[in-house]
C-alpha cells in the first residue's frame, strides 16, 4: 500500500509539473499574440511624424547608406540595434533603397519576426514604404524572363520564394500589407496546371503551397487549433468568404492534379521495375543506362511523394496511398541489382525472422478454442444472437412477398400471446425474482473461487519464462474469464517490474493469444501503454529512464505480435526524434532494437522505417552526442539495417598445397611425425619447396604445443635437403628482426611463436649457440640504450644517433614485451647452457638482462613472476640486483675479470711459444688412451715424473740417450688436475700412428699452400694480361658446406647434450655459425 501511495504521490507531482509547464507556455503564447495584435493596431493606424521632425534626424548619405547595408542582413540578434539606428536616421529620400535591401535580404525562418518588426517601424514612419515593399516582394513570384536556368539558381529562387511568402503572410497579419488580393494572384500562379510538366517547379510549388496552408489556415477557413485569443486575432483580417472558397478550391484542385501525376509516375516506376526484373532474369545484370534511368525516376517519384504528402497533411487530408508501396518505391543500386527483383529492396526478399524458432514464437499462437469451451470464452452468446438474427432475417425476406394472409395470422398469434401474459403477470414476476436470487448466489460463490484462483495465477506470471509456461497460464486464465478478471490481468501485465525486461516477450505472447477471443485485453493494455508513453516523454528525471525503456520495449514486443499498430510505433519514434536529446535517444534506440528490424523487413512499413532510419543517422551526425549515445544509435541502426557486405571469398589453393597444409596443421602430432616426414620427402621439391617454407613459418597459426614438432621436421628434412633447413633458420631470424623494427601489437603472438621456434631449432641442432646469444643481445639493444652500451654489448656494431632516438617508438618504457621474448627463448633452450663457455655467456647475458629489466621500472605482476621462474630454473643461485648501480658495478667487475683472464691467457701463449723446441714434430698431441688430443701433465711409467714449464704437449725423439718418447699425461686427484710426464718406447704403435698422422697433415698443408700460390700466380697473370681494362666480378652467395654426423629421430631428437655432435658452416645470412659439443 505504501508503495502504491508513493507512486500516486510521484505521479501527482509529475502531473503538477506538467500542468505548470503548460500554463507557462500558454501564458507566453498569449503574450506573443497580444503583442501582434497591438502591432497590427499600430500599423493600421500609424502616427507618422511630420517633415519637421524628420529634418531633425540624420539625413547624411554616409549614415543612411550604412543603415541600408545592414538591412540586407536582418537577423534576430541585430534587431534591437538596427531598429535604434532606423529611429535615428531620416530615410525619406532612401525608401526605395531600403525596400530593395529588404527584398534582397536572405532571411531564415528564425529571422522573419525580426524583419516584421523592422518593416512595421518603417511603415509607421514612411507612407510610401508599404506599397514599394509589396511591389518588391511580389517581383520574387513574378520575375521577368530569365535566360539562365541553372540548378543552383533554381534552388536559390525556391528558398527565396519560401521565405518571401512567409514574410508576406506575417506582414499581412500585422497590418503592414492590407490587400489580401495579392495572395490570390500568388496562389493562382502557384496552382497553375502548366507547372506540373516541370518536376522542379512542381516540387517548389508543392512546398510553397504546404507552407501557405500551414501558416495561413484562416485563408482556407480551417478551424484553428489553439486558444480563443487566436480566433480574436484572425477575426480582424478582412478575408472574404469568396476568397476562402477560392483558396480552398485552388489548393484542392492542385492537390488532385499532383496526386494524379504521382499515380502516373508510380505506374511508370512499377512498369520500369518489371522490365528490369525481366532483364535480370534473362541477362543476370542491368546496364548502366537502365540503372541510371531507374534511379532518376525513383528520385523524382520520392520528391513528388514527399511534396504531395506534405500538402495533404497541411490540408487535413490523408496522404495518397500507392498500391504495393513497399514493393515499388525501393532503391536498387548497381551493387544489389543481382537480386531477383530489380526494384525491390533486399530487405523485402529477406526473411522477416532470423530463425525458425523466433518465427514460431511470434506467429504460431495456440488456438484457445481447441483447449477451452466456447462458453468460457464468451462466444456462445454471440452465436445465439447470430442465429436469432438469421431467423429474423428469413421471415423478413419472406414477408417482402405480397402475402396479406400470412401477416394477419402473425398478428393474431401475437395478440393471443399478449393476452396470456397479461393474465398471469404475478406468476412471471415471482419466477424471475427467484432465478435472480439463485444467480446472484452462484455468482458470489464463483467470484470467491475466481478471486483466490486469479491471485495465484497472477503470482505465477513472473515465473513464466518459456513459451510452454506462458501458453499453459493463458489457457488456465480462460477458465477464470470475466470482465473484472480481464481488467486485473491487464493491470498485472502493465505493472511488470521495470528491470524484468526478459518477461515482456512472454507477456506480449499472452496478450496476443487472448486477443483472438478477448479483444478488450489488447485495447486496454495498449491504451495504458500509450498514456504512459505520452506522460513520460517529457520527463527528464534519471529515475524515469528504466520505466521509459520498459514502456517502449513493451510496445515494440506487441508490435511484433501485430497487436500494436505500426502507426503507434512510428508516432512514438517520431516523438523521440523531434526532441532527440537525453532520454529520448535511449528510448528511440530501445524501440529500434526491439521491433525496428521487424518493421524494416515488413513490406508494408519498410519505406517508412527506412526514412526514419535516415533521419536518425542525420540527427546523429548533426548533434554532438556523447560516445555512449553515439554507440547506441549506431548499434540500433545497423541492427535494423545491417551494412551490405560482399560474401567472403575463400582462397582457392592447389591440391598439392592443400595436402601440405593438411599434413602440417591437421595430421601432425607425436605419433604421426614419422609418417608426415616420409610424405613430405615424397613431394616434388622443385615445385613446393617455397610453399613448404611458407607453411613452416606459420607456426603461430597452428597449435602452440606442436612447434617443437615443426622444428623436428626441419631437422629430419635437413638430412636430405640441407638448404631447406638453412632457409628456415634464415626466415626465422628475419621475422624476429622484422618484429623488432615494426613493434606491432597485433604481431605479438606471432613473435612469441617465432622465438619458441628458434629455440626448438637450436634444440634440434639446426643452429649454433652464438646465434641464440646474438638474438638475445639484439632483443635488448635494438632501438634501446645509448651508443656506448650498444658498442659494448654487440662488440663493434656501428651505431648512429638515430638508433637512440627510436627508443620511444621501437621499445617504449612501459612496453615489457621484449622481456617476454627473452623469457620464451631461454625457457625453450636455456637449460643447454649449463657448462663450458655457453654457461659463461649465459651468466654474462643474464646480468645485462637484469640491467634491461631495471630500466623498465615497475613491472606487471605476471612479468615479474615469469622472470622469477626463469631465474629459479636456469640460475637459482644467481644474485638478483635491485638497482642499476649494482648491475653496472657487476658489469664493470665482470669486464675486469674477463680482461684479466684474457691477459693471462695471452701471456701464457707467448711464454709457451718461446719455450717450444724448433722441431715441427713437437706440435702434435697425443692423448693418454691414444684416441685424441689432450692437454695436461703426464706420468712416466718407470716412476720418474717431472712437470714441464709449458702447458703444451712435448714429443722428443731422444730423451736421455734412449730411444723413447716423452709425453704428458693429465691425471686427476680429488678435485685437482695435474700433468705428469712419462716415456713411451719409440717403436710403440701409438707413436708410429701419431707420426703418420702428423706427416699426412703436413703433406695436406703443403698441397693447400701450393694450390693457393698457383691460384695467386694465375690471377696475377690474368690481371697483367687484361692491363687497364675494367674488370667486373660478382661474389657468389654465401657458400655453404656442412658435414652432419648426427642422426635424426622423429621423437628422440630433443636429447641431452651428449647427442649433440656436429660441425656446420652456416652462411645463409652472411654469418658463420659453428658449434661442436
Amino acid at each position: 500500500m505504501d508503495h502504491n501511495e508513493d507512486e500516486c504521490r510521484v505521479g501527482g507531482e509529475h502531473h503538477g509539473k506538467q500542468d505548470d509547464e503548460e500554463a507557462v507556455a500558454r501564458e507566453e503564447f498569449k503574450k506573443s499574440v497580444e503583442a501582434k495584435m497591438a502591432l497590427r493596431q499600430s500599423n493600421l493606424n500609424p502616427e507618422r511624424p511630420d517633415s519637421g521632425f524628420l529634418r531633425t534626424l540624420d539625413s547624411s548619405i554616409k549614415r543612411n547608406t550604412a543603415v541600408i547595408k545592414k538591412l540586407k542582413q536582418i537577423n534576430e540578434e541585430q534587431r534591437e540595434s538596427l531598429m535604434d539606428e532606423l529611429r535615428s536616421v531620416n530615410l525619406s529620400k532612401f525608401v526605395s533603397e531600403a525596400v530593395t535591401a529588404i527584398c534582397d535580404a536572405k532571411l531564415r525562418s528564425s529571422d522573419i519576426q525580426a524583419a516584421v518588426q523592422i518593416c512595421s517601424l518603417l511603415h509607421q514612419r514612411y507612407k510610401d514604404f508599404s506599397p514599394s515593399l509589396m511591389q518588391g516582394l511580389l517581383k520574387v513570384f513574378f520575375p521577368g524572363k530569365s535566360t539562365d536556368d541553372l540548378e543552383a539558381d533554381r534552388n536559390l529562387r525556391a528558398m527565396k520564394k519560401r521565405s518571401t511568402l512567409k514574410l508576406l503572410l506575417e506582414l499581412y497579419f500585422v497590418g503592414v500589407i492590407e490587400d489580401s488580393s495579392i495572395f490570390v494572384n500568388i496562389i493562382k500562379d502557384l496552382t497553375g496546371v502548366e507547372h506540373l510538366k516541370d518536376r522542379d517547379a512542381t516540387q517548389t510549388n508543392l512546398s510553397l503551397l504546404a507552407s501557405f496552408a500551414r501558416q495561413g489556415r484562416t485563408f482556407l477557413g480551417f478551424p484553428l487549433s489553439g486558444q480563443e485569443i487566436l480566433e480574436e486575432f484572425f477575426k480582424g483580417l478582412n478575408i472574404t468568404v469568396d476568397q476562402k472558397k477560392f483558396f480552398r478550391k485552388a489548393l484542392h484542385t492542385y492537390y488532385d492534379a499532383a496526386a494524379e501525376l504521382l499515380q502516373s509516375e508510380h505506374s511508370s516506376l512499377r512498369q520500369m521495375e518489371h522490365e528490369n526484373a525481366k532483364i535480370l532474369n534473362s541477362k543476370g545484370e542491368l546496364g548502366e543506362e537502365n540503372t541510371s534511368s531507374y534511379e532518376k525516376l525513383r528520385k523524382s517519384y520520392d520528391h513528388l511523394y514527399r511534396g504531395v504528402s506534405a500538402l495533404a497533411e497541411a490540408l487535413d487530408m490523408e496522404p495518397p496511398v500507392m498500391p504495393e508501396d513497399g514493393h515499388t518505391t525501393r532503391v536498387t543500386t548497381r551493387e544489389d541489382v543481382s537480386s531477383l527483383g530489380a526494384g525491390k529492396d533486399s530487405s523485402v526478399l529477406e526473411a522477416m525472422w532470423d530463425d525458425e524458432d523466433t518465427r514460431a514464437f511470434y506467429e504460431c499462437l495456440p488456438d484457445l478454442r481447441a483447449f477451452v469451451p466456447a462458453v468460457l470464452l464468451g462466444e456462445a452468446e454471440h452465436k445465439v444472437n447470430e442465429q436469432s438474427s438469421r431467423t429474423q432475417e428469413q421471415p423478413s425476406e419472406s414477408g417482402t412477398e405480397p402475402d396479406q394472409g400470412g401477416k394477419n395470422e402473425k398478428g393474431k398469434d401475437k395478440d393471443e400471446k399478449d393476452k396470456e401474459k397479461a393474465k398471469d403477470p404475478d406468476k412471471d414476476k415471482g419466477k424471475d425474482k427467484d432465478a435472480e436470487r439463485k444467480g446472484e448466489n452462484e455468482k458470489e460463490k464463483i467470484k470467491g473461487l475466481e478471486g483466490t484462483n486469479l491471485d495465484g495465477l497472477l503470482q505465477r506470471l513472473p515465473g513464466c519464462v518459456s513459451r510452454d509456461l506462458i501458453d499453459q497460464l493463458t489457457v488456465e486464465f480462460c477458465y477464470l474469464n470475466s470482465k473484472s478478471n480481464r481488467k486485473k490481468l491487464v493491470r498485472a501485465l502493465f505493472n511488470v517490474p521495470r528491470t524484468s525486461l526478459e518477461l515482456l516477450p512472454y507477456y506480449s505472447r499472452m496478450v496476443a493469444t487472448l486477443s483472438t477471443c478477448m479483444k478488450d485485453v489488447s485495447s486496454m493494455l495498449l491504451q495504458l501503454l500509450e498514456e504512459e508513453f505520452n506522460f513520460l516523454i517529457n520527463k527528464k528525471d534519471q529515475m524515469n529512464i528504466e520505466t521509459k525503456i520498459r514502456n517502449i520495449r513493451f510496445i515494440g514486443e506487441l508490435c511484433k505480435f501485430k497487436i500494436a499498430p505500426a502507426g503507434l510505433v512510428f508516432s512514438c519514434l517520431k516523438a523521440c526524434l523531434d526532441d532527440f536529446t537525453h532520454h529520448n535517444i535511449d528510448v528511440a534506440c530501445n524501440l529500434l532494437e526491439t521491433c525496428g528490424r521487424f518493421l524494416y523487413r515488413s513490406p508494408e512499413t519498410t519505406v517508412r522505417m527506412t526514412n526514419m532510419l535516415e533521419i536518425l543517422m542525420r540527427l546523429k551526425n548533426v548533434k554532438n552526442l556523447d560516445p555512449r549515445h553515439s554507440t547506441l544509435v549506431e548499434n540500433a541502426y545497423y541492427l535494423c539495417k545491417p551494412p551490405e557486405r560482399s560474401a567472403r571469398v575463400s582462397k582457392v589453393r592447389p591440391p598439392l598445397h592443400q595436402y601440405i597444409r593438411k599434413l602440417l596443421f591437421s595430421d601432425l602430432d607425436k605419433s604421426t611425425i614419422e609418417h608426415v616426414l616420409r610424405q613430405l620427402r615424397k613431394l616434388p621439391w622443385s615445385e613446393c619447396e617455397s610453399y613448404l617454407l611458407k607453411c613452416f613459418m606459420k607456426v603461430h597459426k597452428g597449435k602452440y604445443g606442436q612447434i617443437h614438432l615443426i622444428a623436428s621436421l626441419t631437422a629430419g628434412l635437413s638430412r636430405y635437403h640441407d638448404e631447406f633447413a638453412v632457409a628456415v633458420v634464415d626466415e626465422v631470424l628475419e621475422e624476429i628482426r622484422l618484429g623488432l623494427e615494426l613493434n606491432d601489437y597485433g604481431m605479438q603472438q606471432q613473435r612469441l611463436a617465432h622465438m619458441r621456434f628458434l629455440g626448438e631449432l637450436y634444440n634440434y641442432e639446426q643452429l649454433d649457440s652464438s646465434v641464440i646469444f646474438d638474438t638475445l643481445y639484439l632483443i635488448l639493444v635494438f632501438g634501446h640504450g645509448t651508443a656506448e652500451v650498444l658498442v659494448e654489448l654487440i662488440g663493434g656494431w656501428l651505431v648512429t644517433p638515430g638508433n637512440v632516438m627510436e627508443q620511444d617508438v621501437l621499445d617504449p618504457p612501459e612496453d615489457c614485451f621484449r622481456i617476454r621474448m627473452v623469457i620464451m627463448l631461454l625457457e625453450t633452450c636455456g637449460h643447454y647452457f649449463g657448462r663450458g663457455s655457453s654457461k659463461r655467456k649465459l651468466d654474462r647475458f643474464l646480468i645485462h638482462f637484469q640491467r634491461y629489466i631495471l630500466s623498465k621500472g615497475a613491472l606487471p605482476l605476471d612479468i615479474e613472476f615469469d622472470i622469477q621462474d626463469l631465474f629459479a630454473d636456469l640460475r637459482p643461485n644467481m644474485t638478483r640486483y635491485s638497482s642499476l648501480e649494482e648491475v653496472n658495478a657487476a658489469l664493470v667487475e665482470l669486464e675486469e675479470h674477463e680482461r684479466t683472464v684474457f691477459a693471462d691467457k695471452a701471456n701464457n701463449d707467448k711464454q709457451s711459444d718461446s719455450e717450444k723446441p724448433p722441431s715441427r714434430i713437437s706440435s702434435g698431441t697425443i692423448s693418454a688412451n691414444g684416441q685424441g688430443p689432450v692437454n695436461g701433465p703426464t706420468k712416466e711409467h718407470h716412476g720418474r715424473s717431472f712437470e714441464g714449464e709449458s702447458g703444451d704437449e712435448i714429443l722428443d725423439d731422444e730423451v736421455g740417450g734412449s730411444k723413447e718418447v716423452r709425453v704428458k699425461v693429465l691425471v686427476k686427484r680429488g678435485s685437482k688436475q695435474q700433468t705428469k710426464q712419462m716415456f713411451i718406447p719409440r717403436d710403440c704403435s701409438l707413436v708410429q700412428s701419431t707420426k703418420q698422422k702428423e706427416a699426412a697433415e703436413l703433406e695436406e698443408k703443403q698441397d693447400i699452400k701450393r694450390l693457393v700460390l698457383e691460384y695467386n700466380d694465375r690471377e696475377e697473370e690474368e690481371l697483367n694480361g687484361l692491363g687497364t681494362q675494367p674488370t667486373g666480378w660478382m661474389q657468389s652467395g654465401g657458400g655453404r658446406s656442412s658435414n652432419r654426423g648426427h642422426t635424426w629421430e622423429g621423437h628422440g631428437g630433443r636429447g641431452g647434450s651428449g647427442s649433440r655432435h656436429r660441425h656446420q658452416h652456416y652462411s645463409g645470412g652472411g654469418f658463420y655459425y659453428g658449434r661442436r659439443r
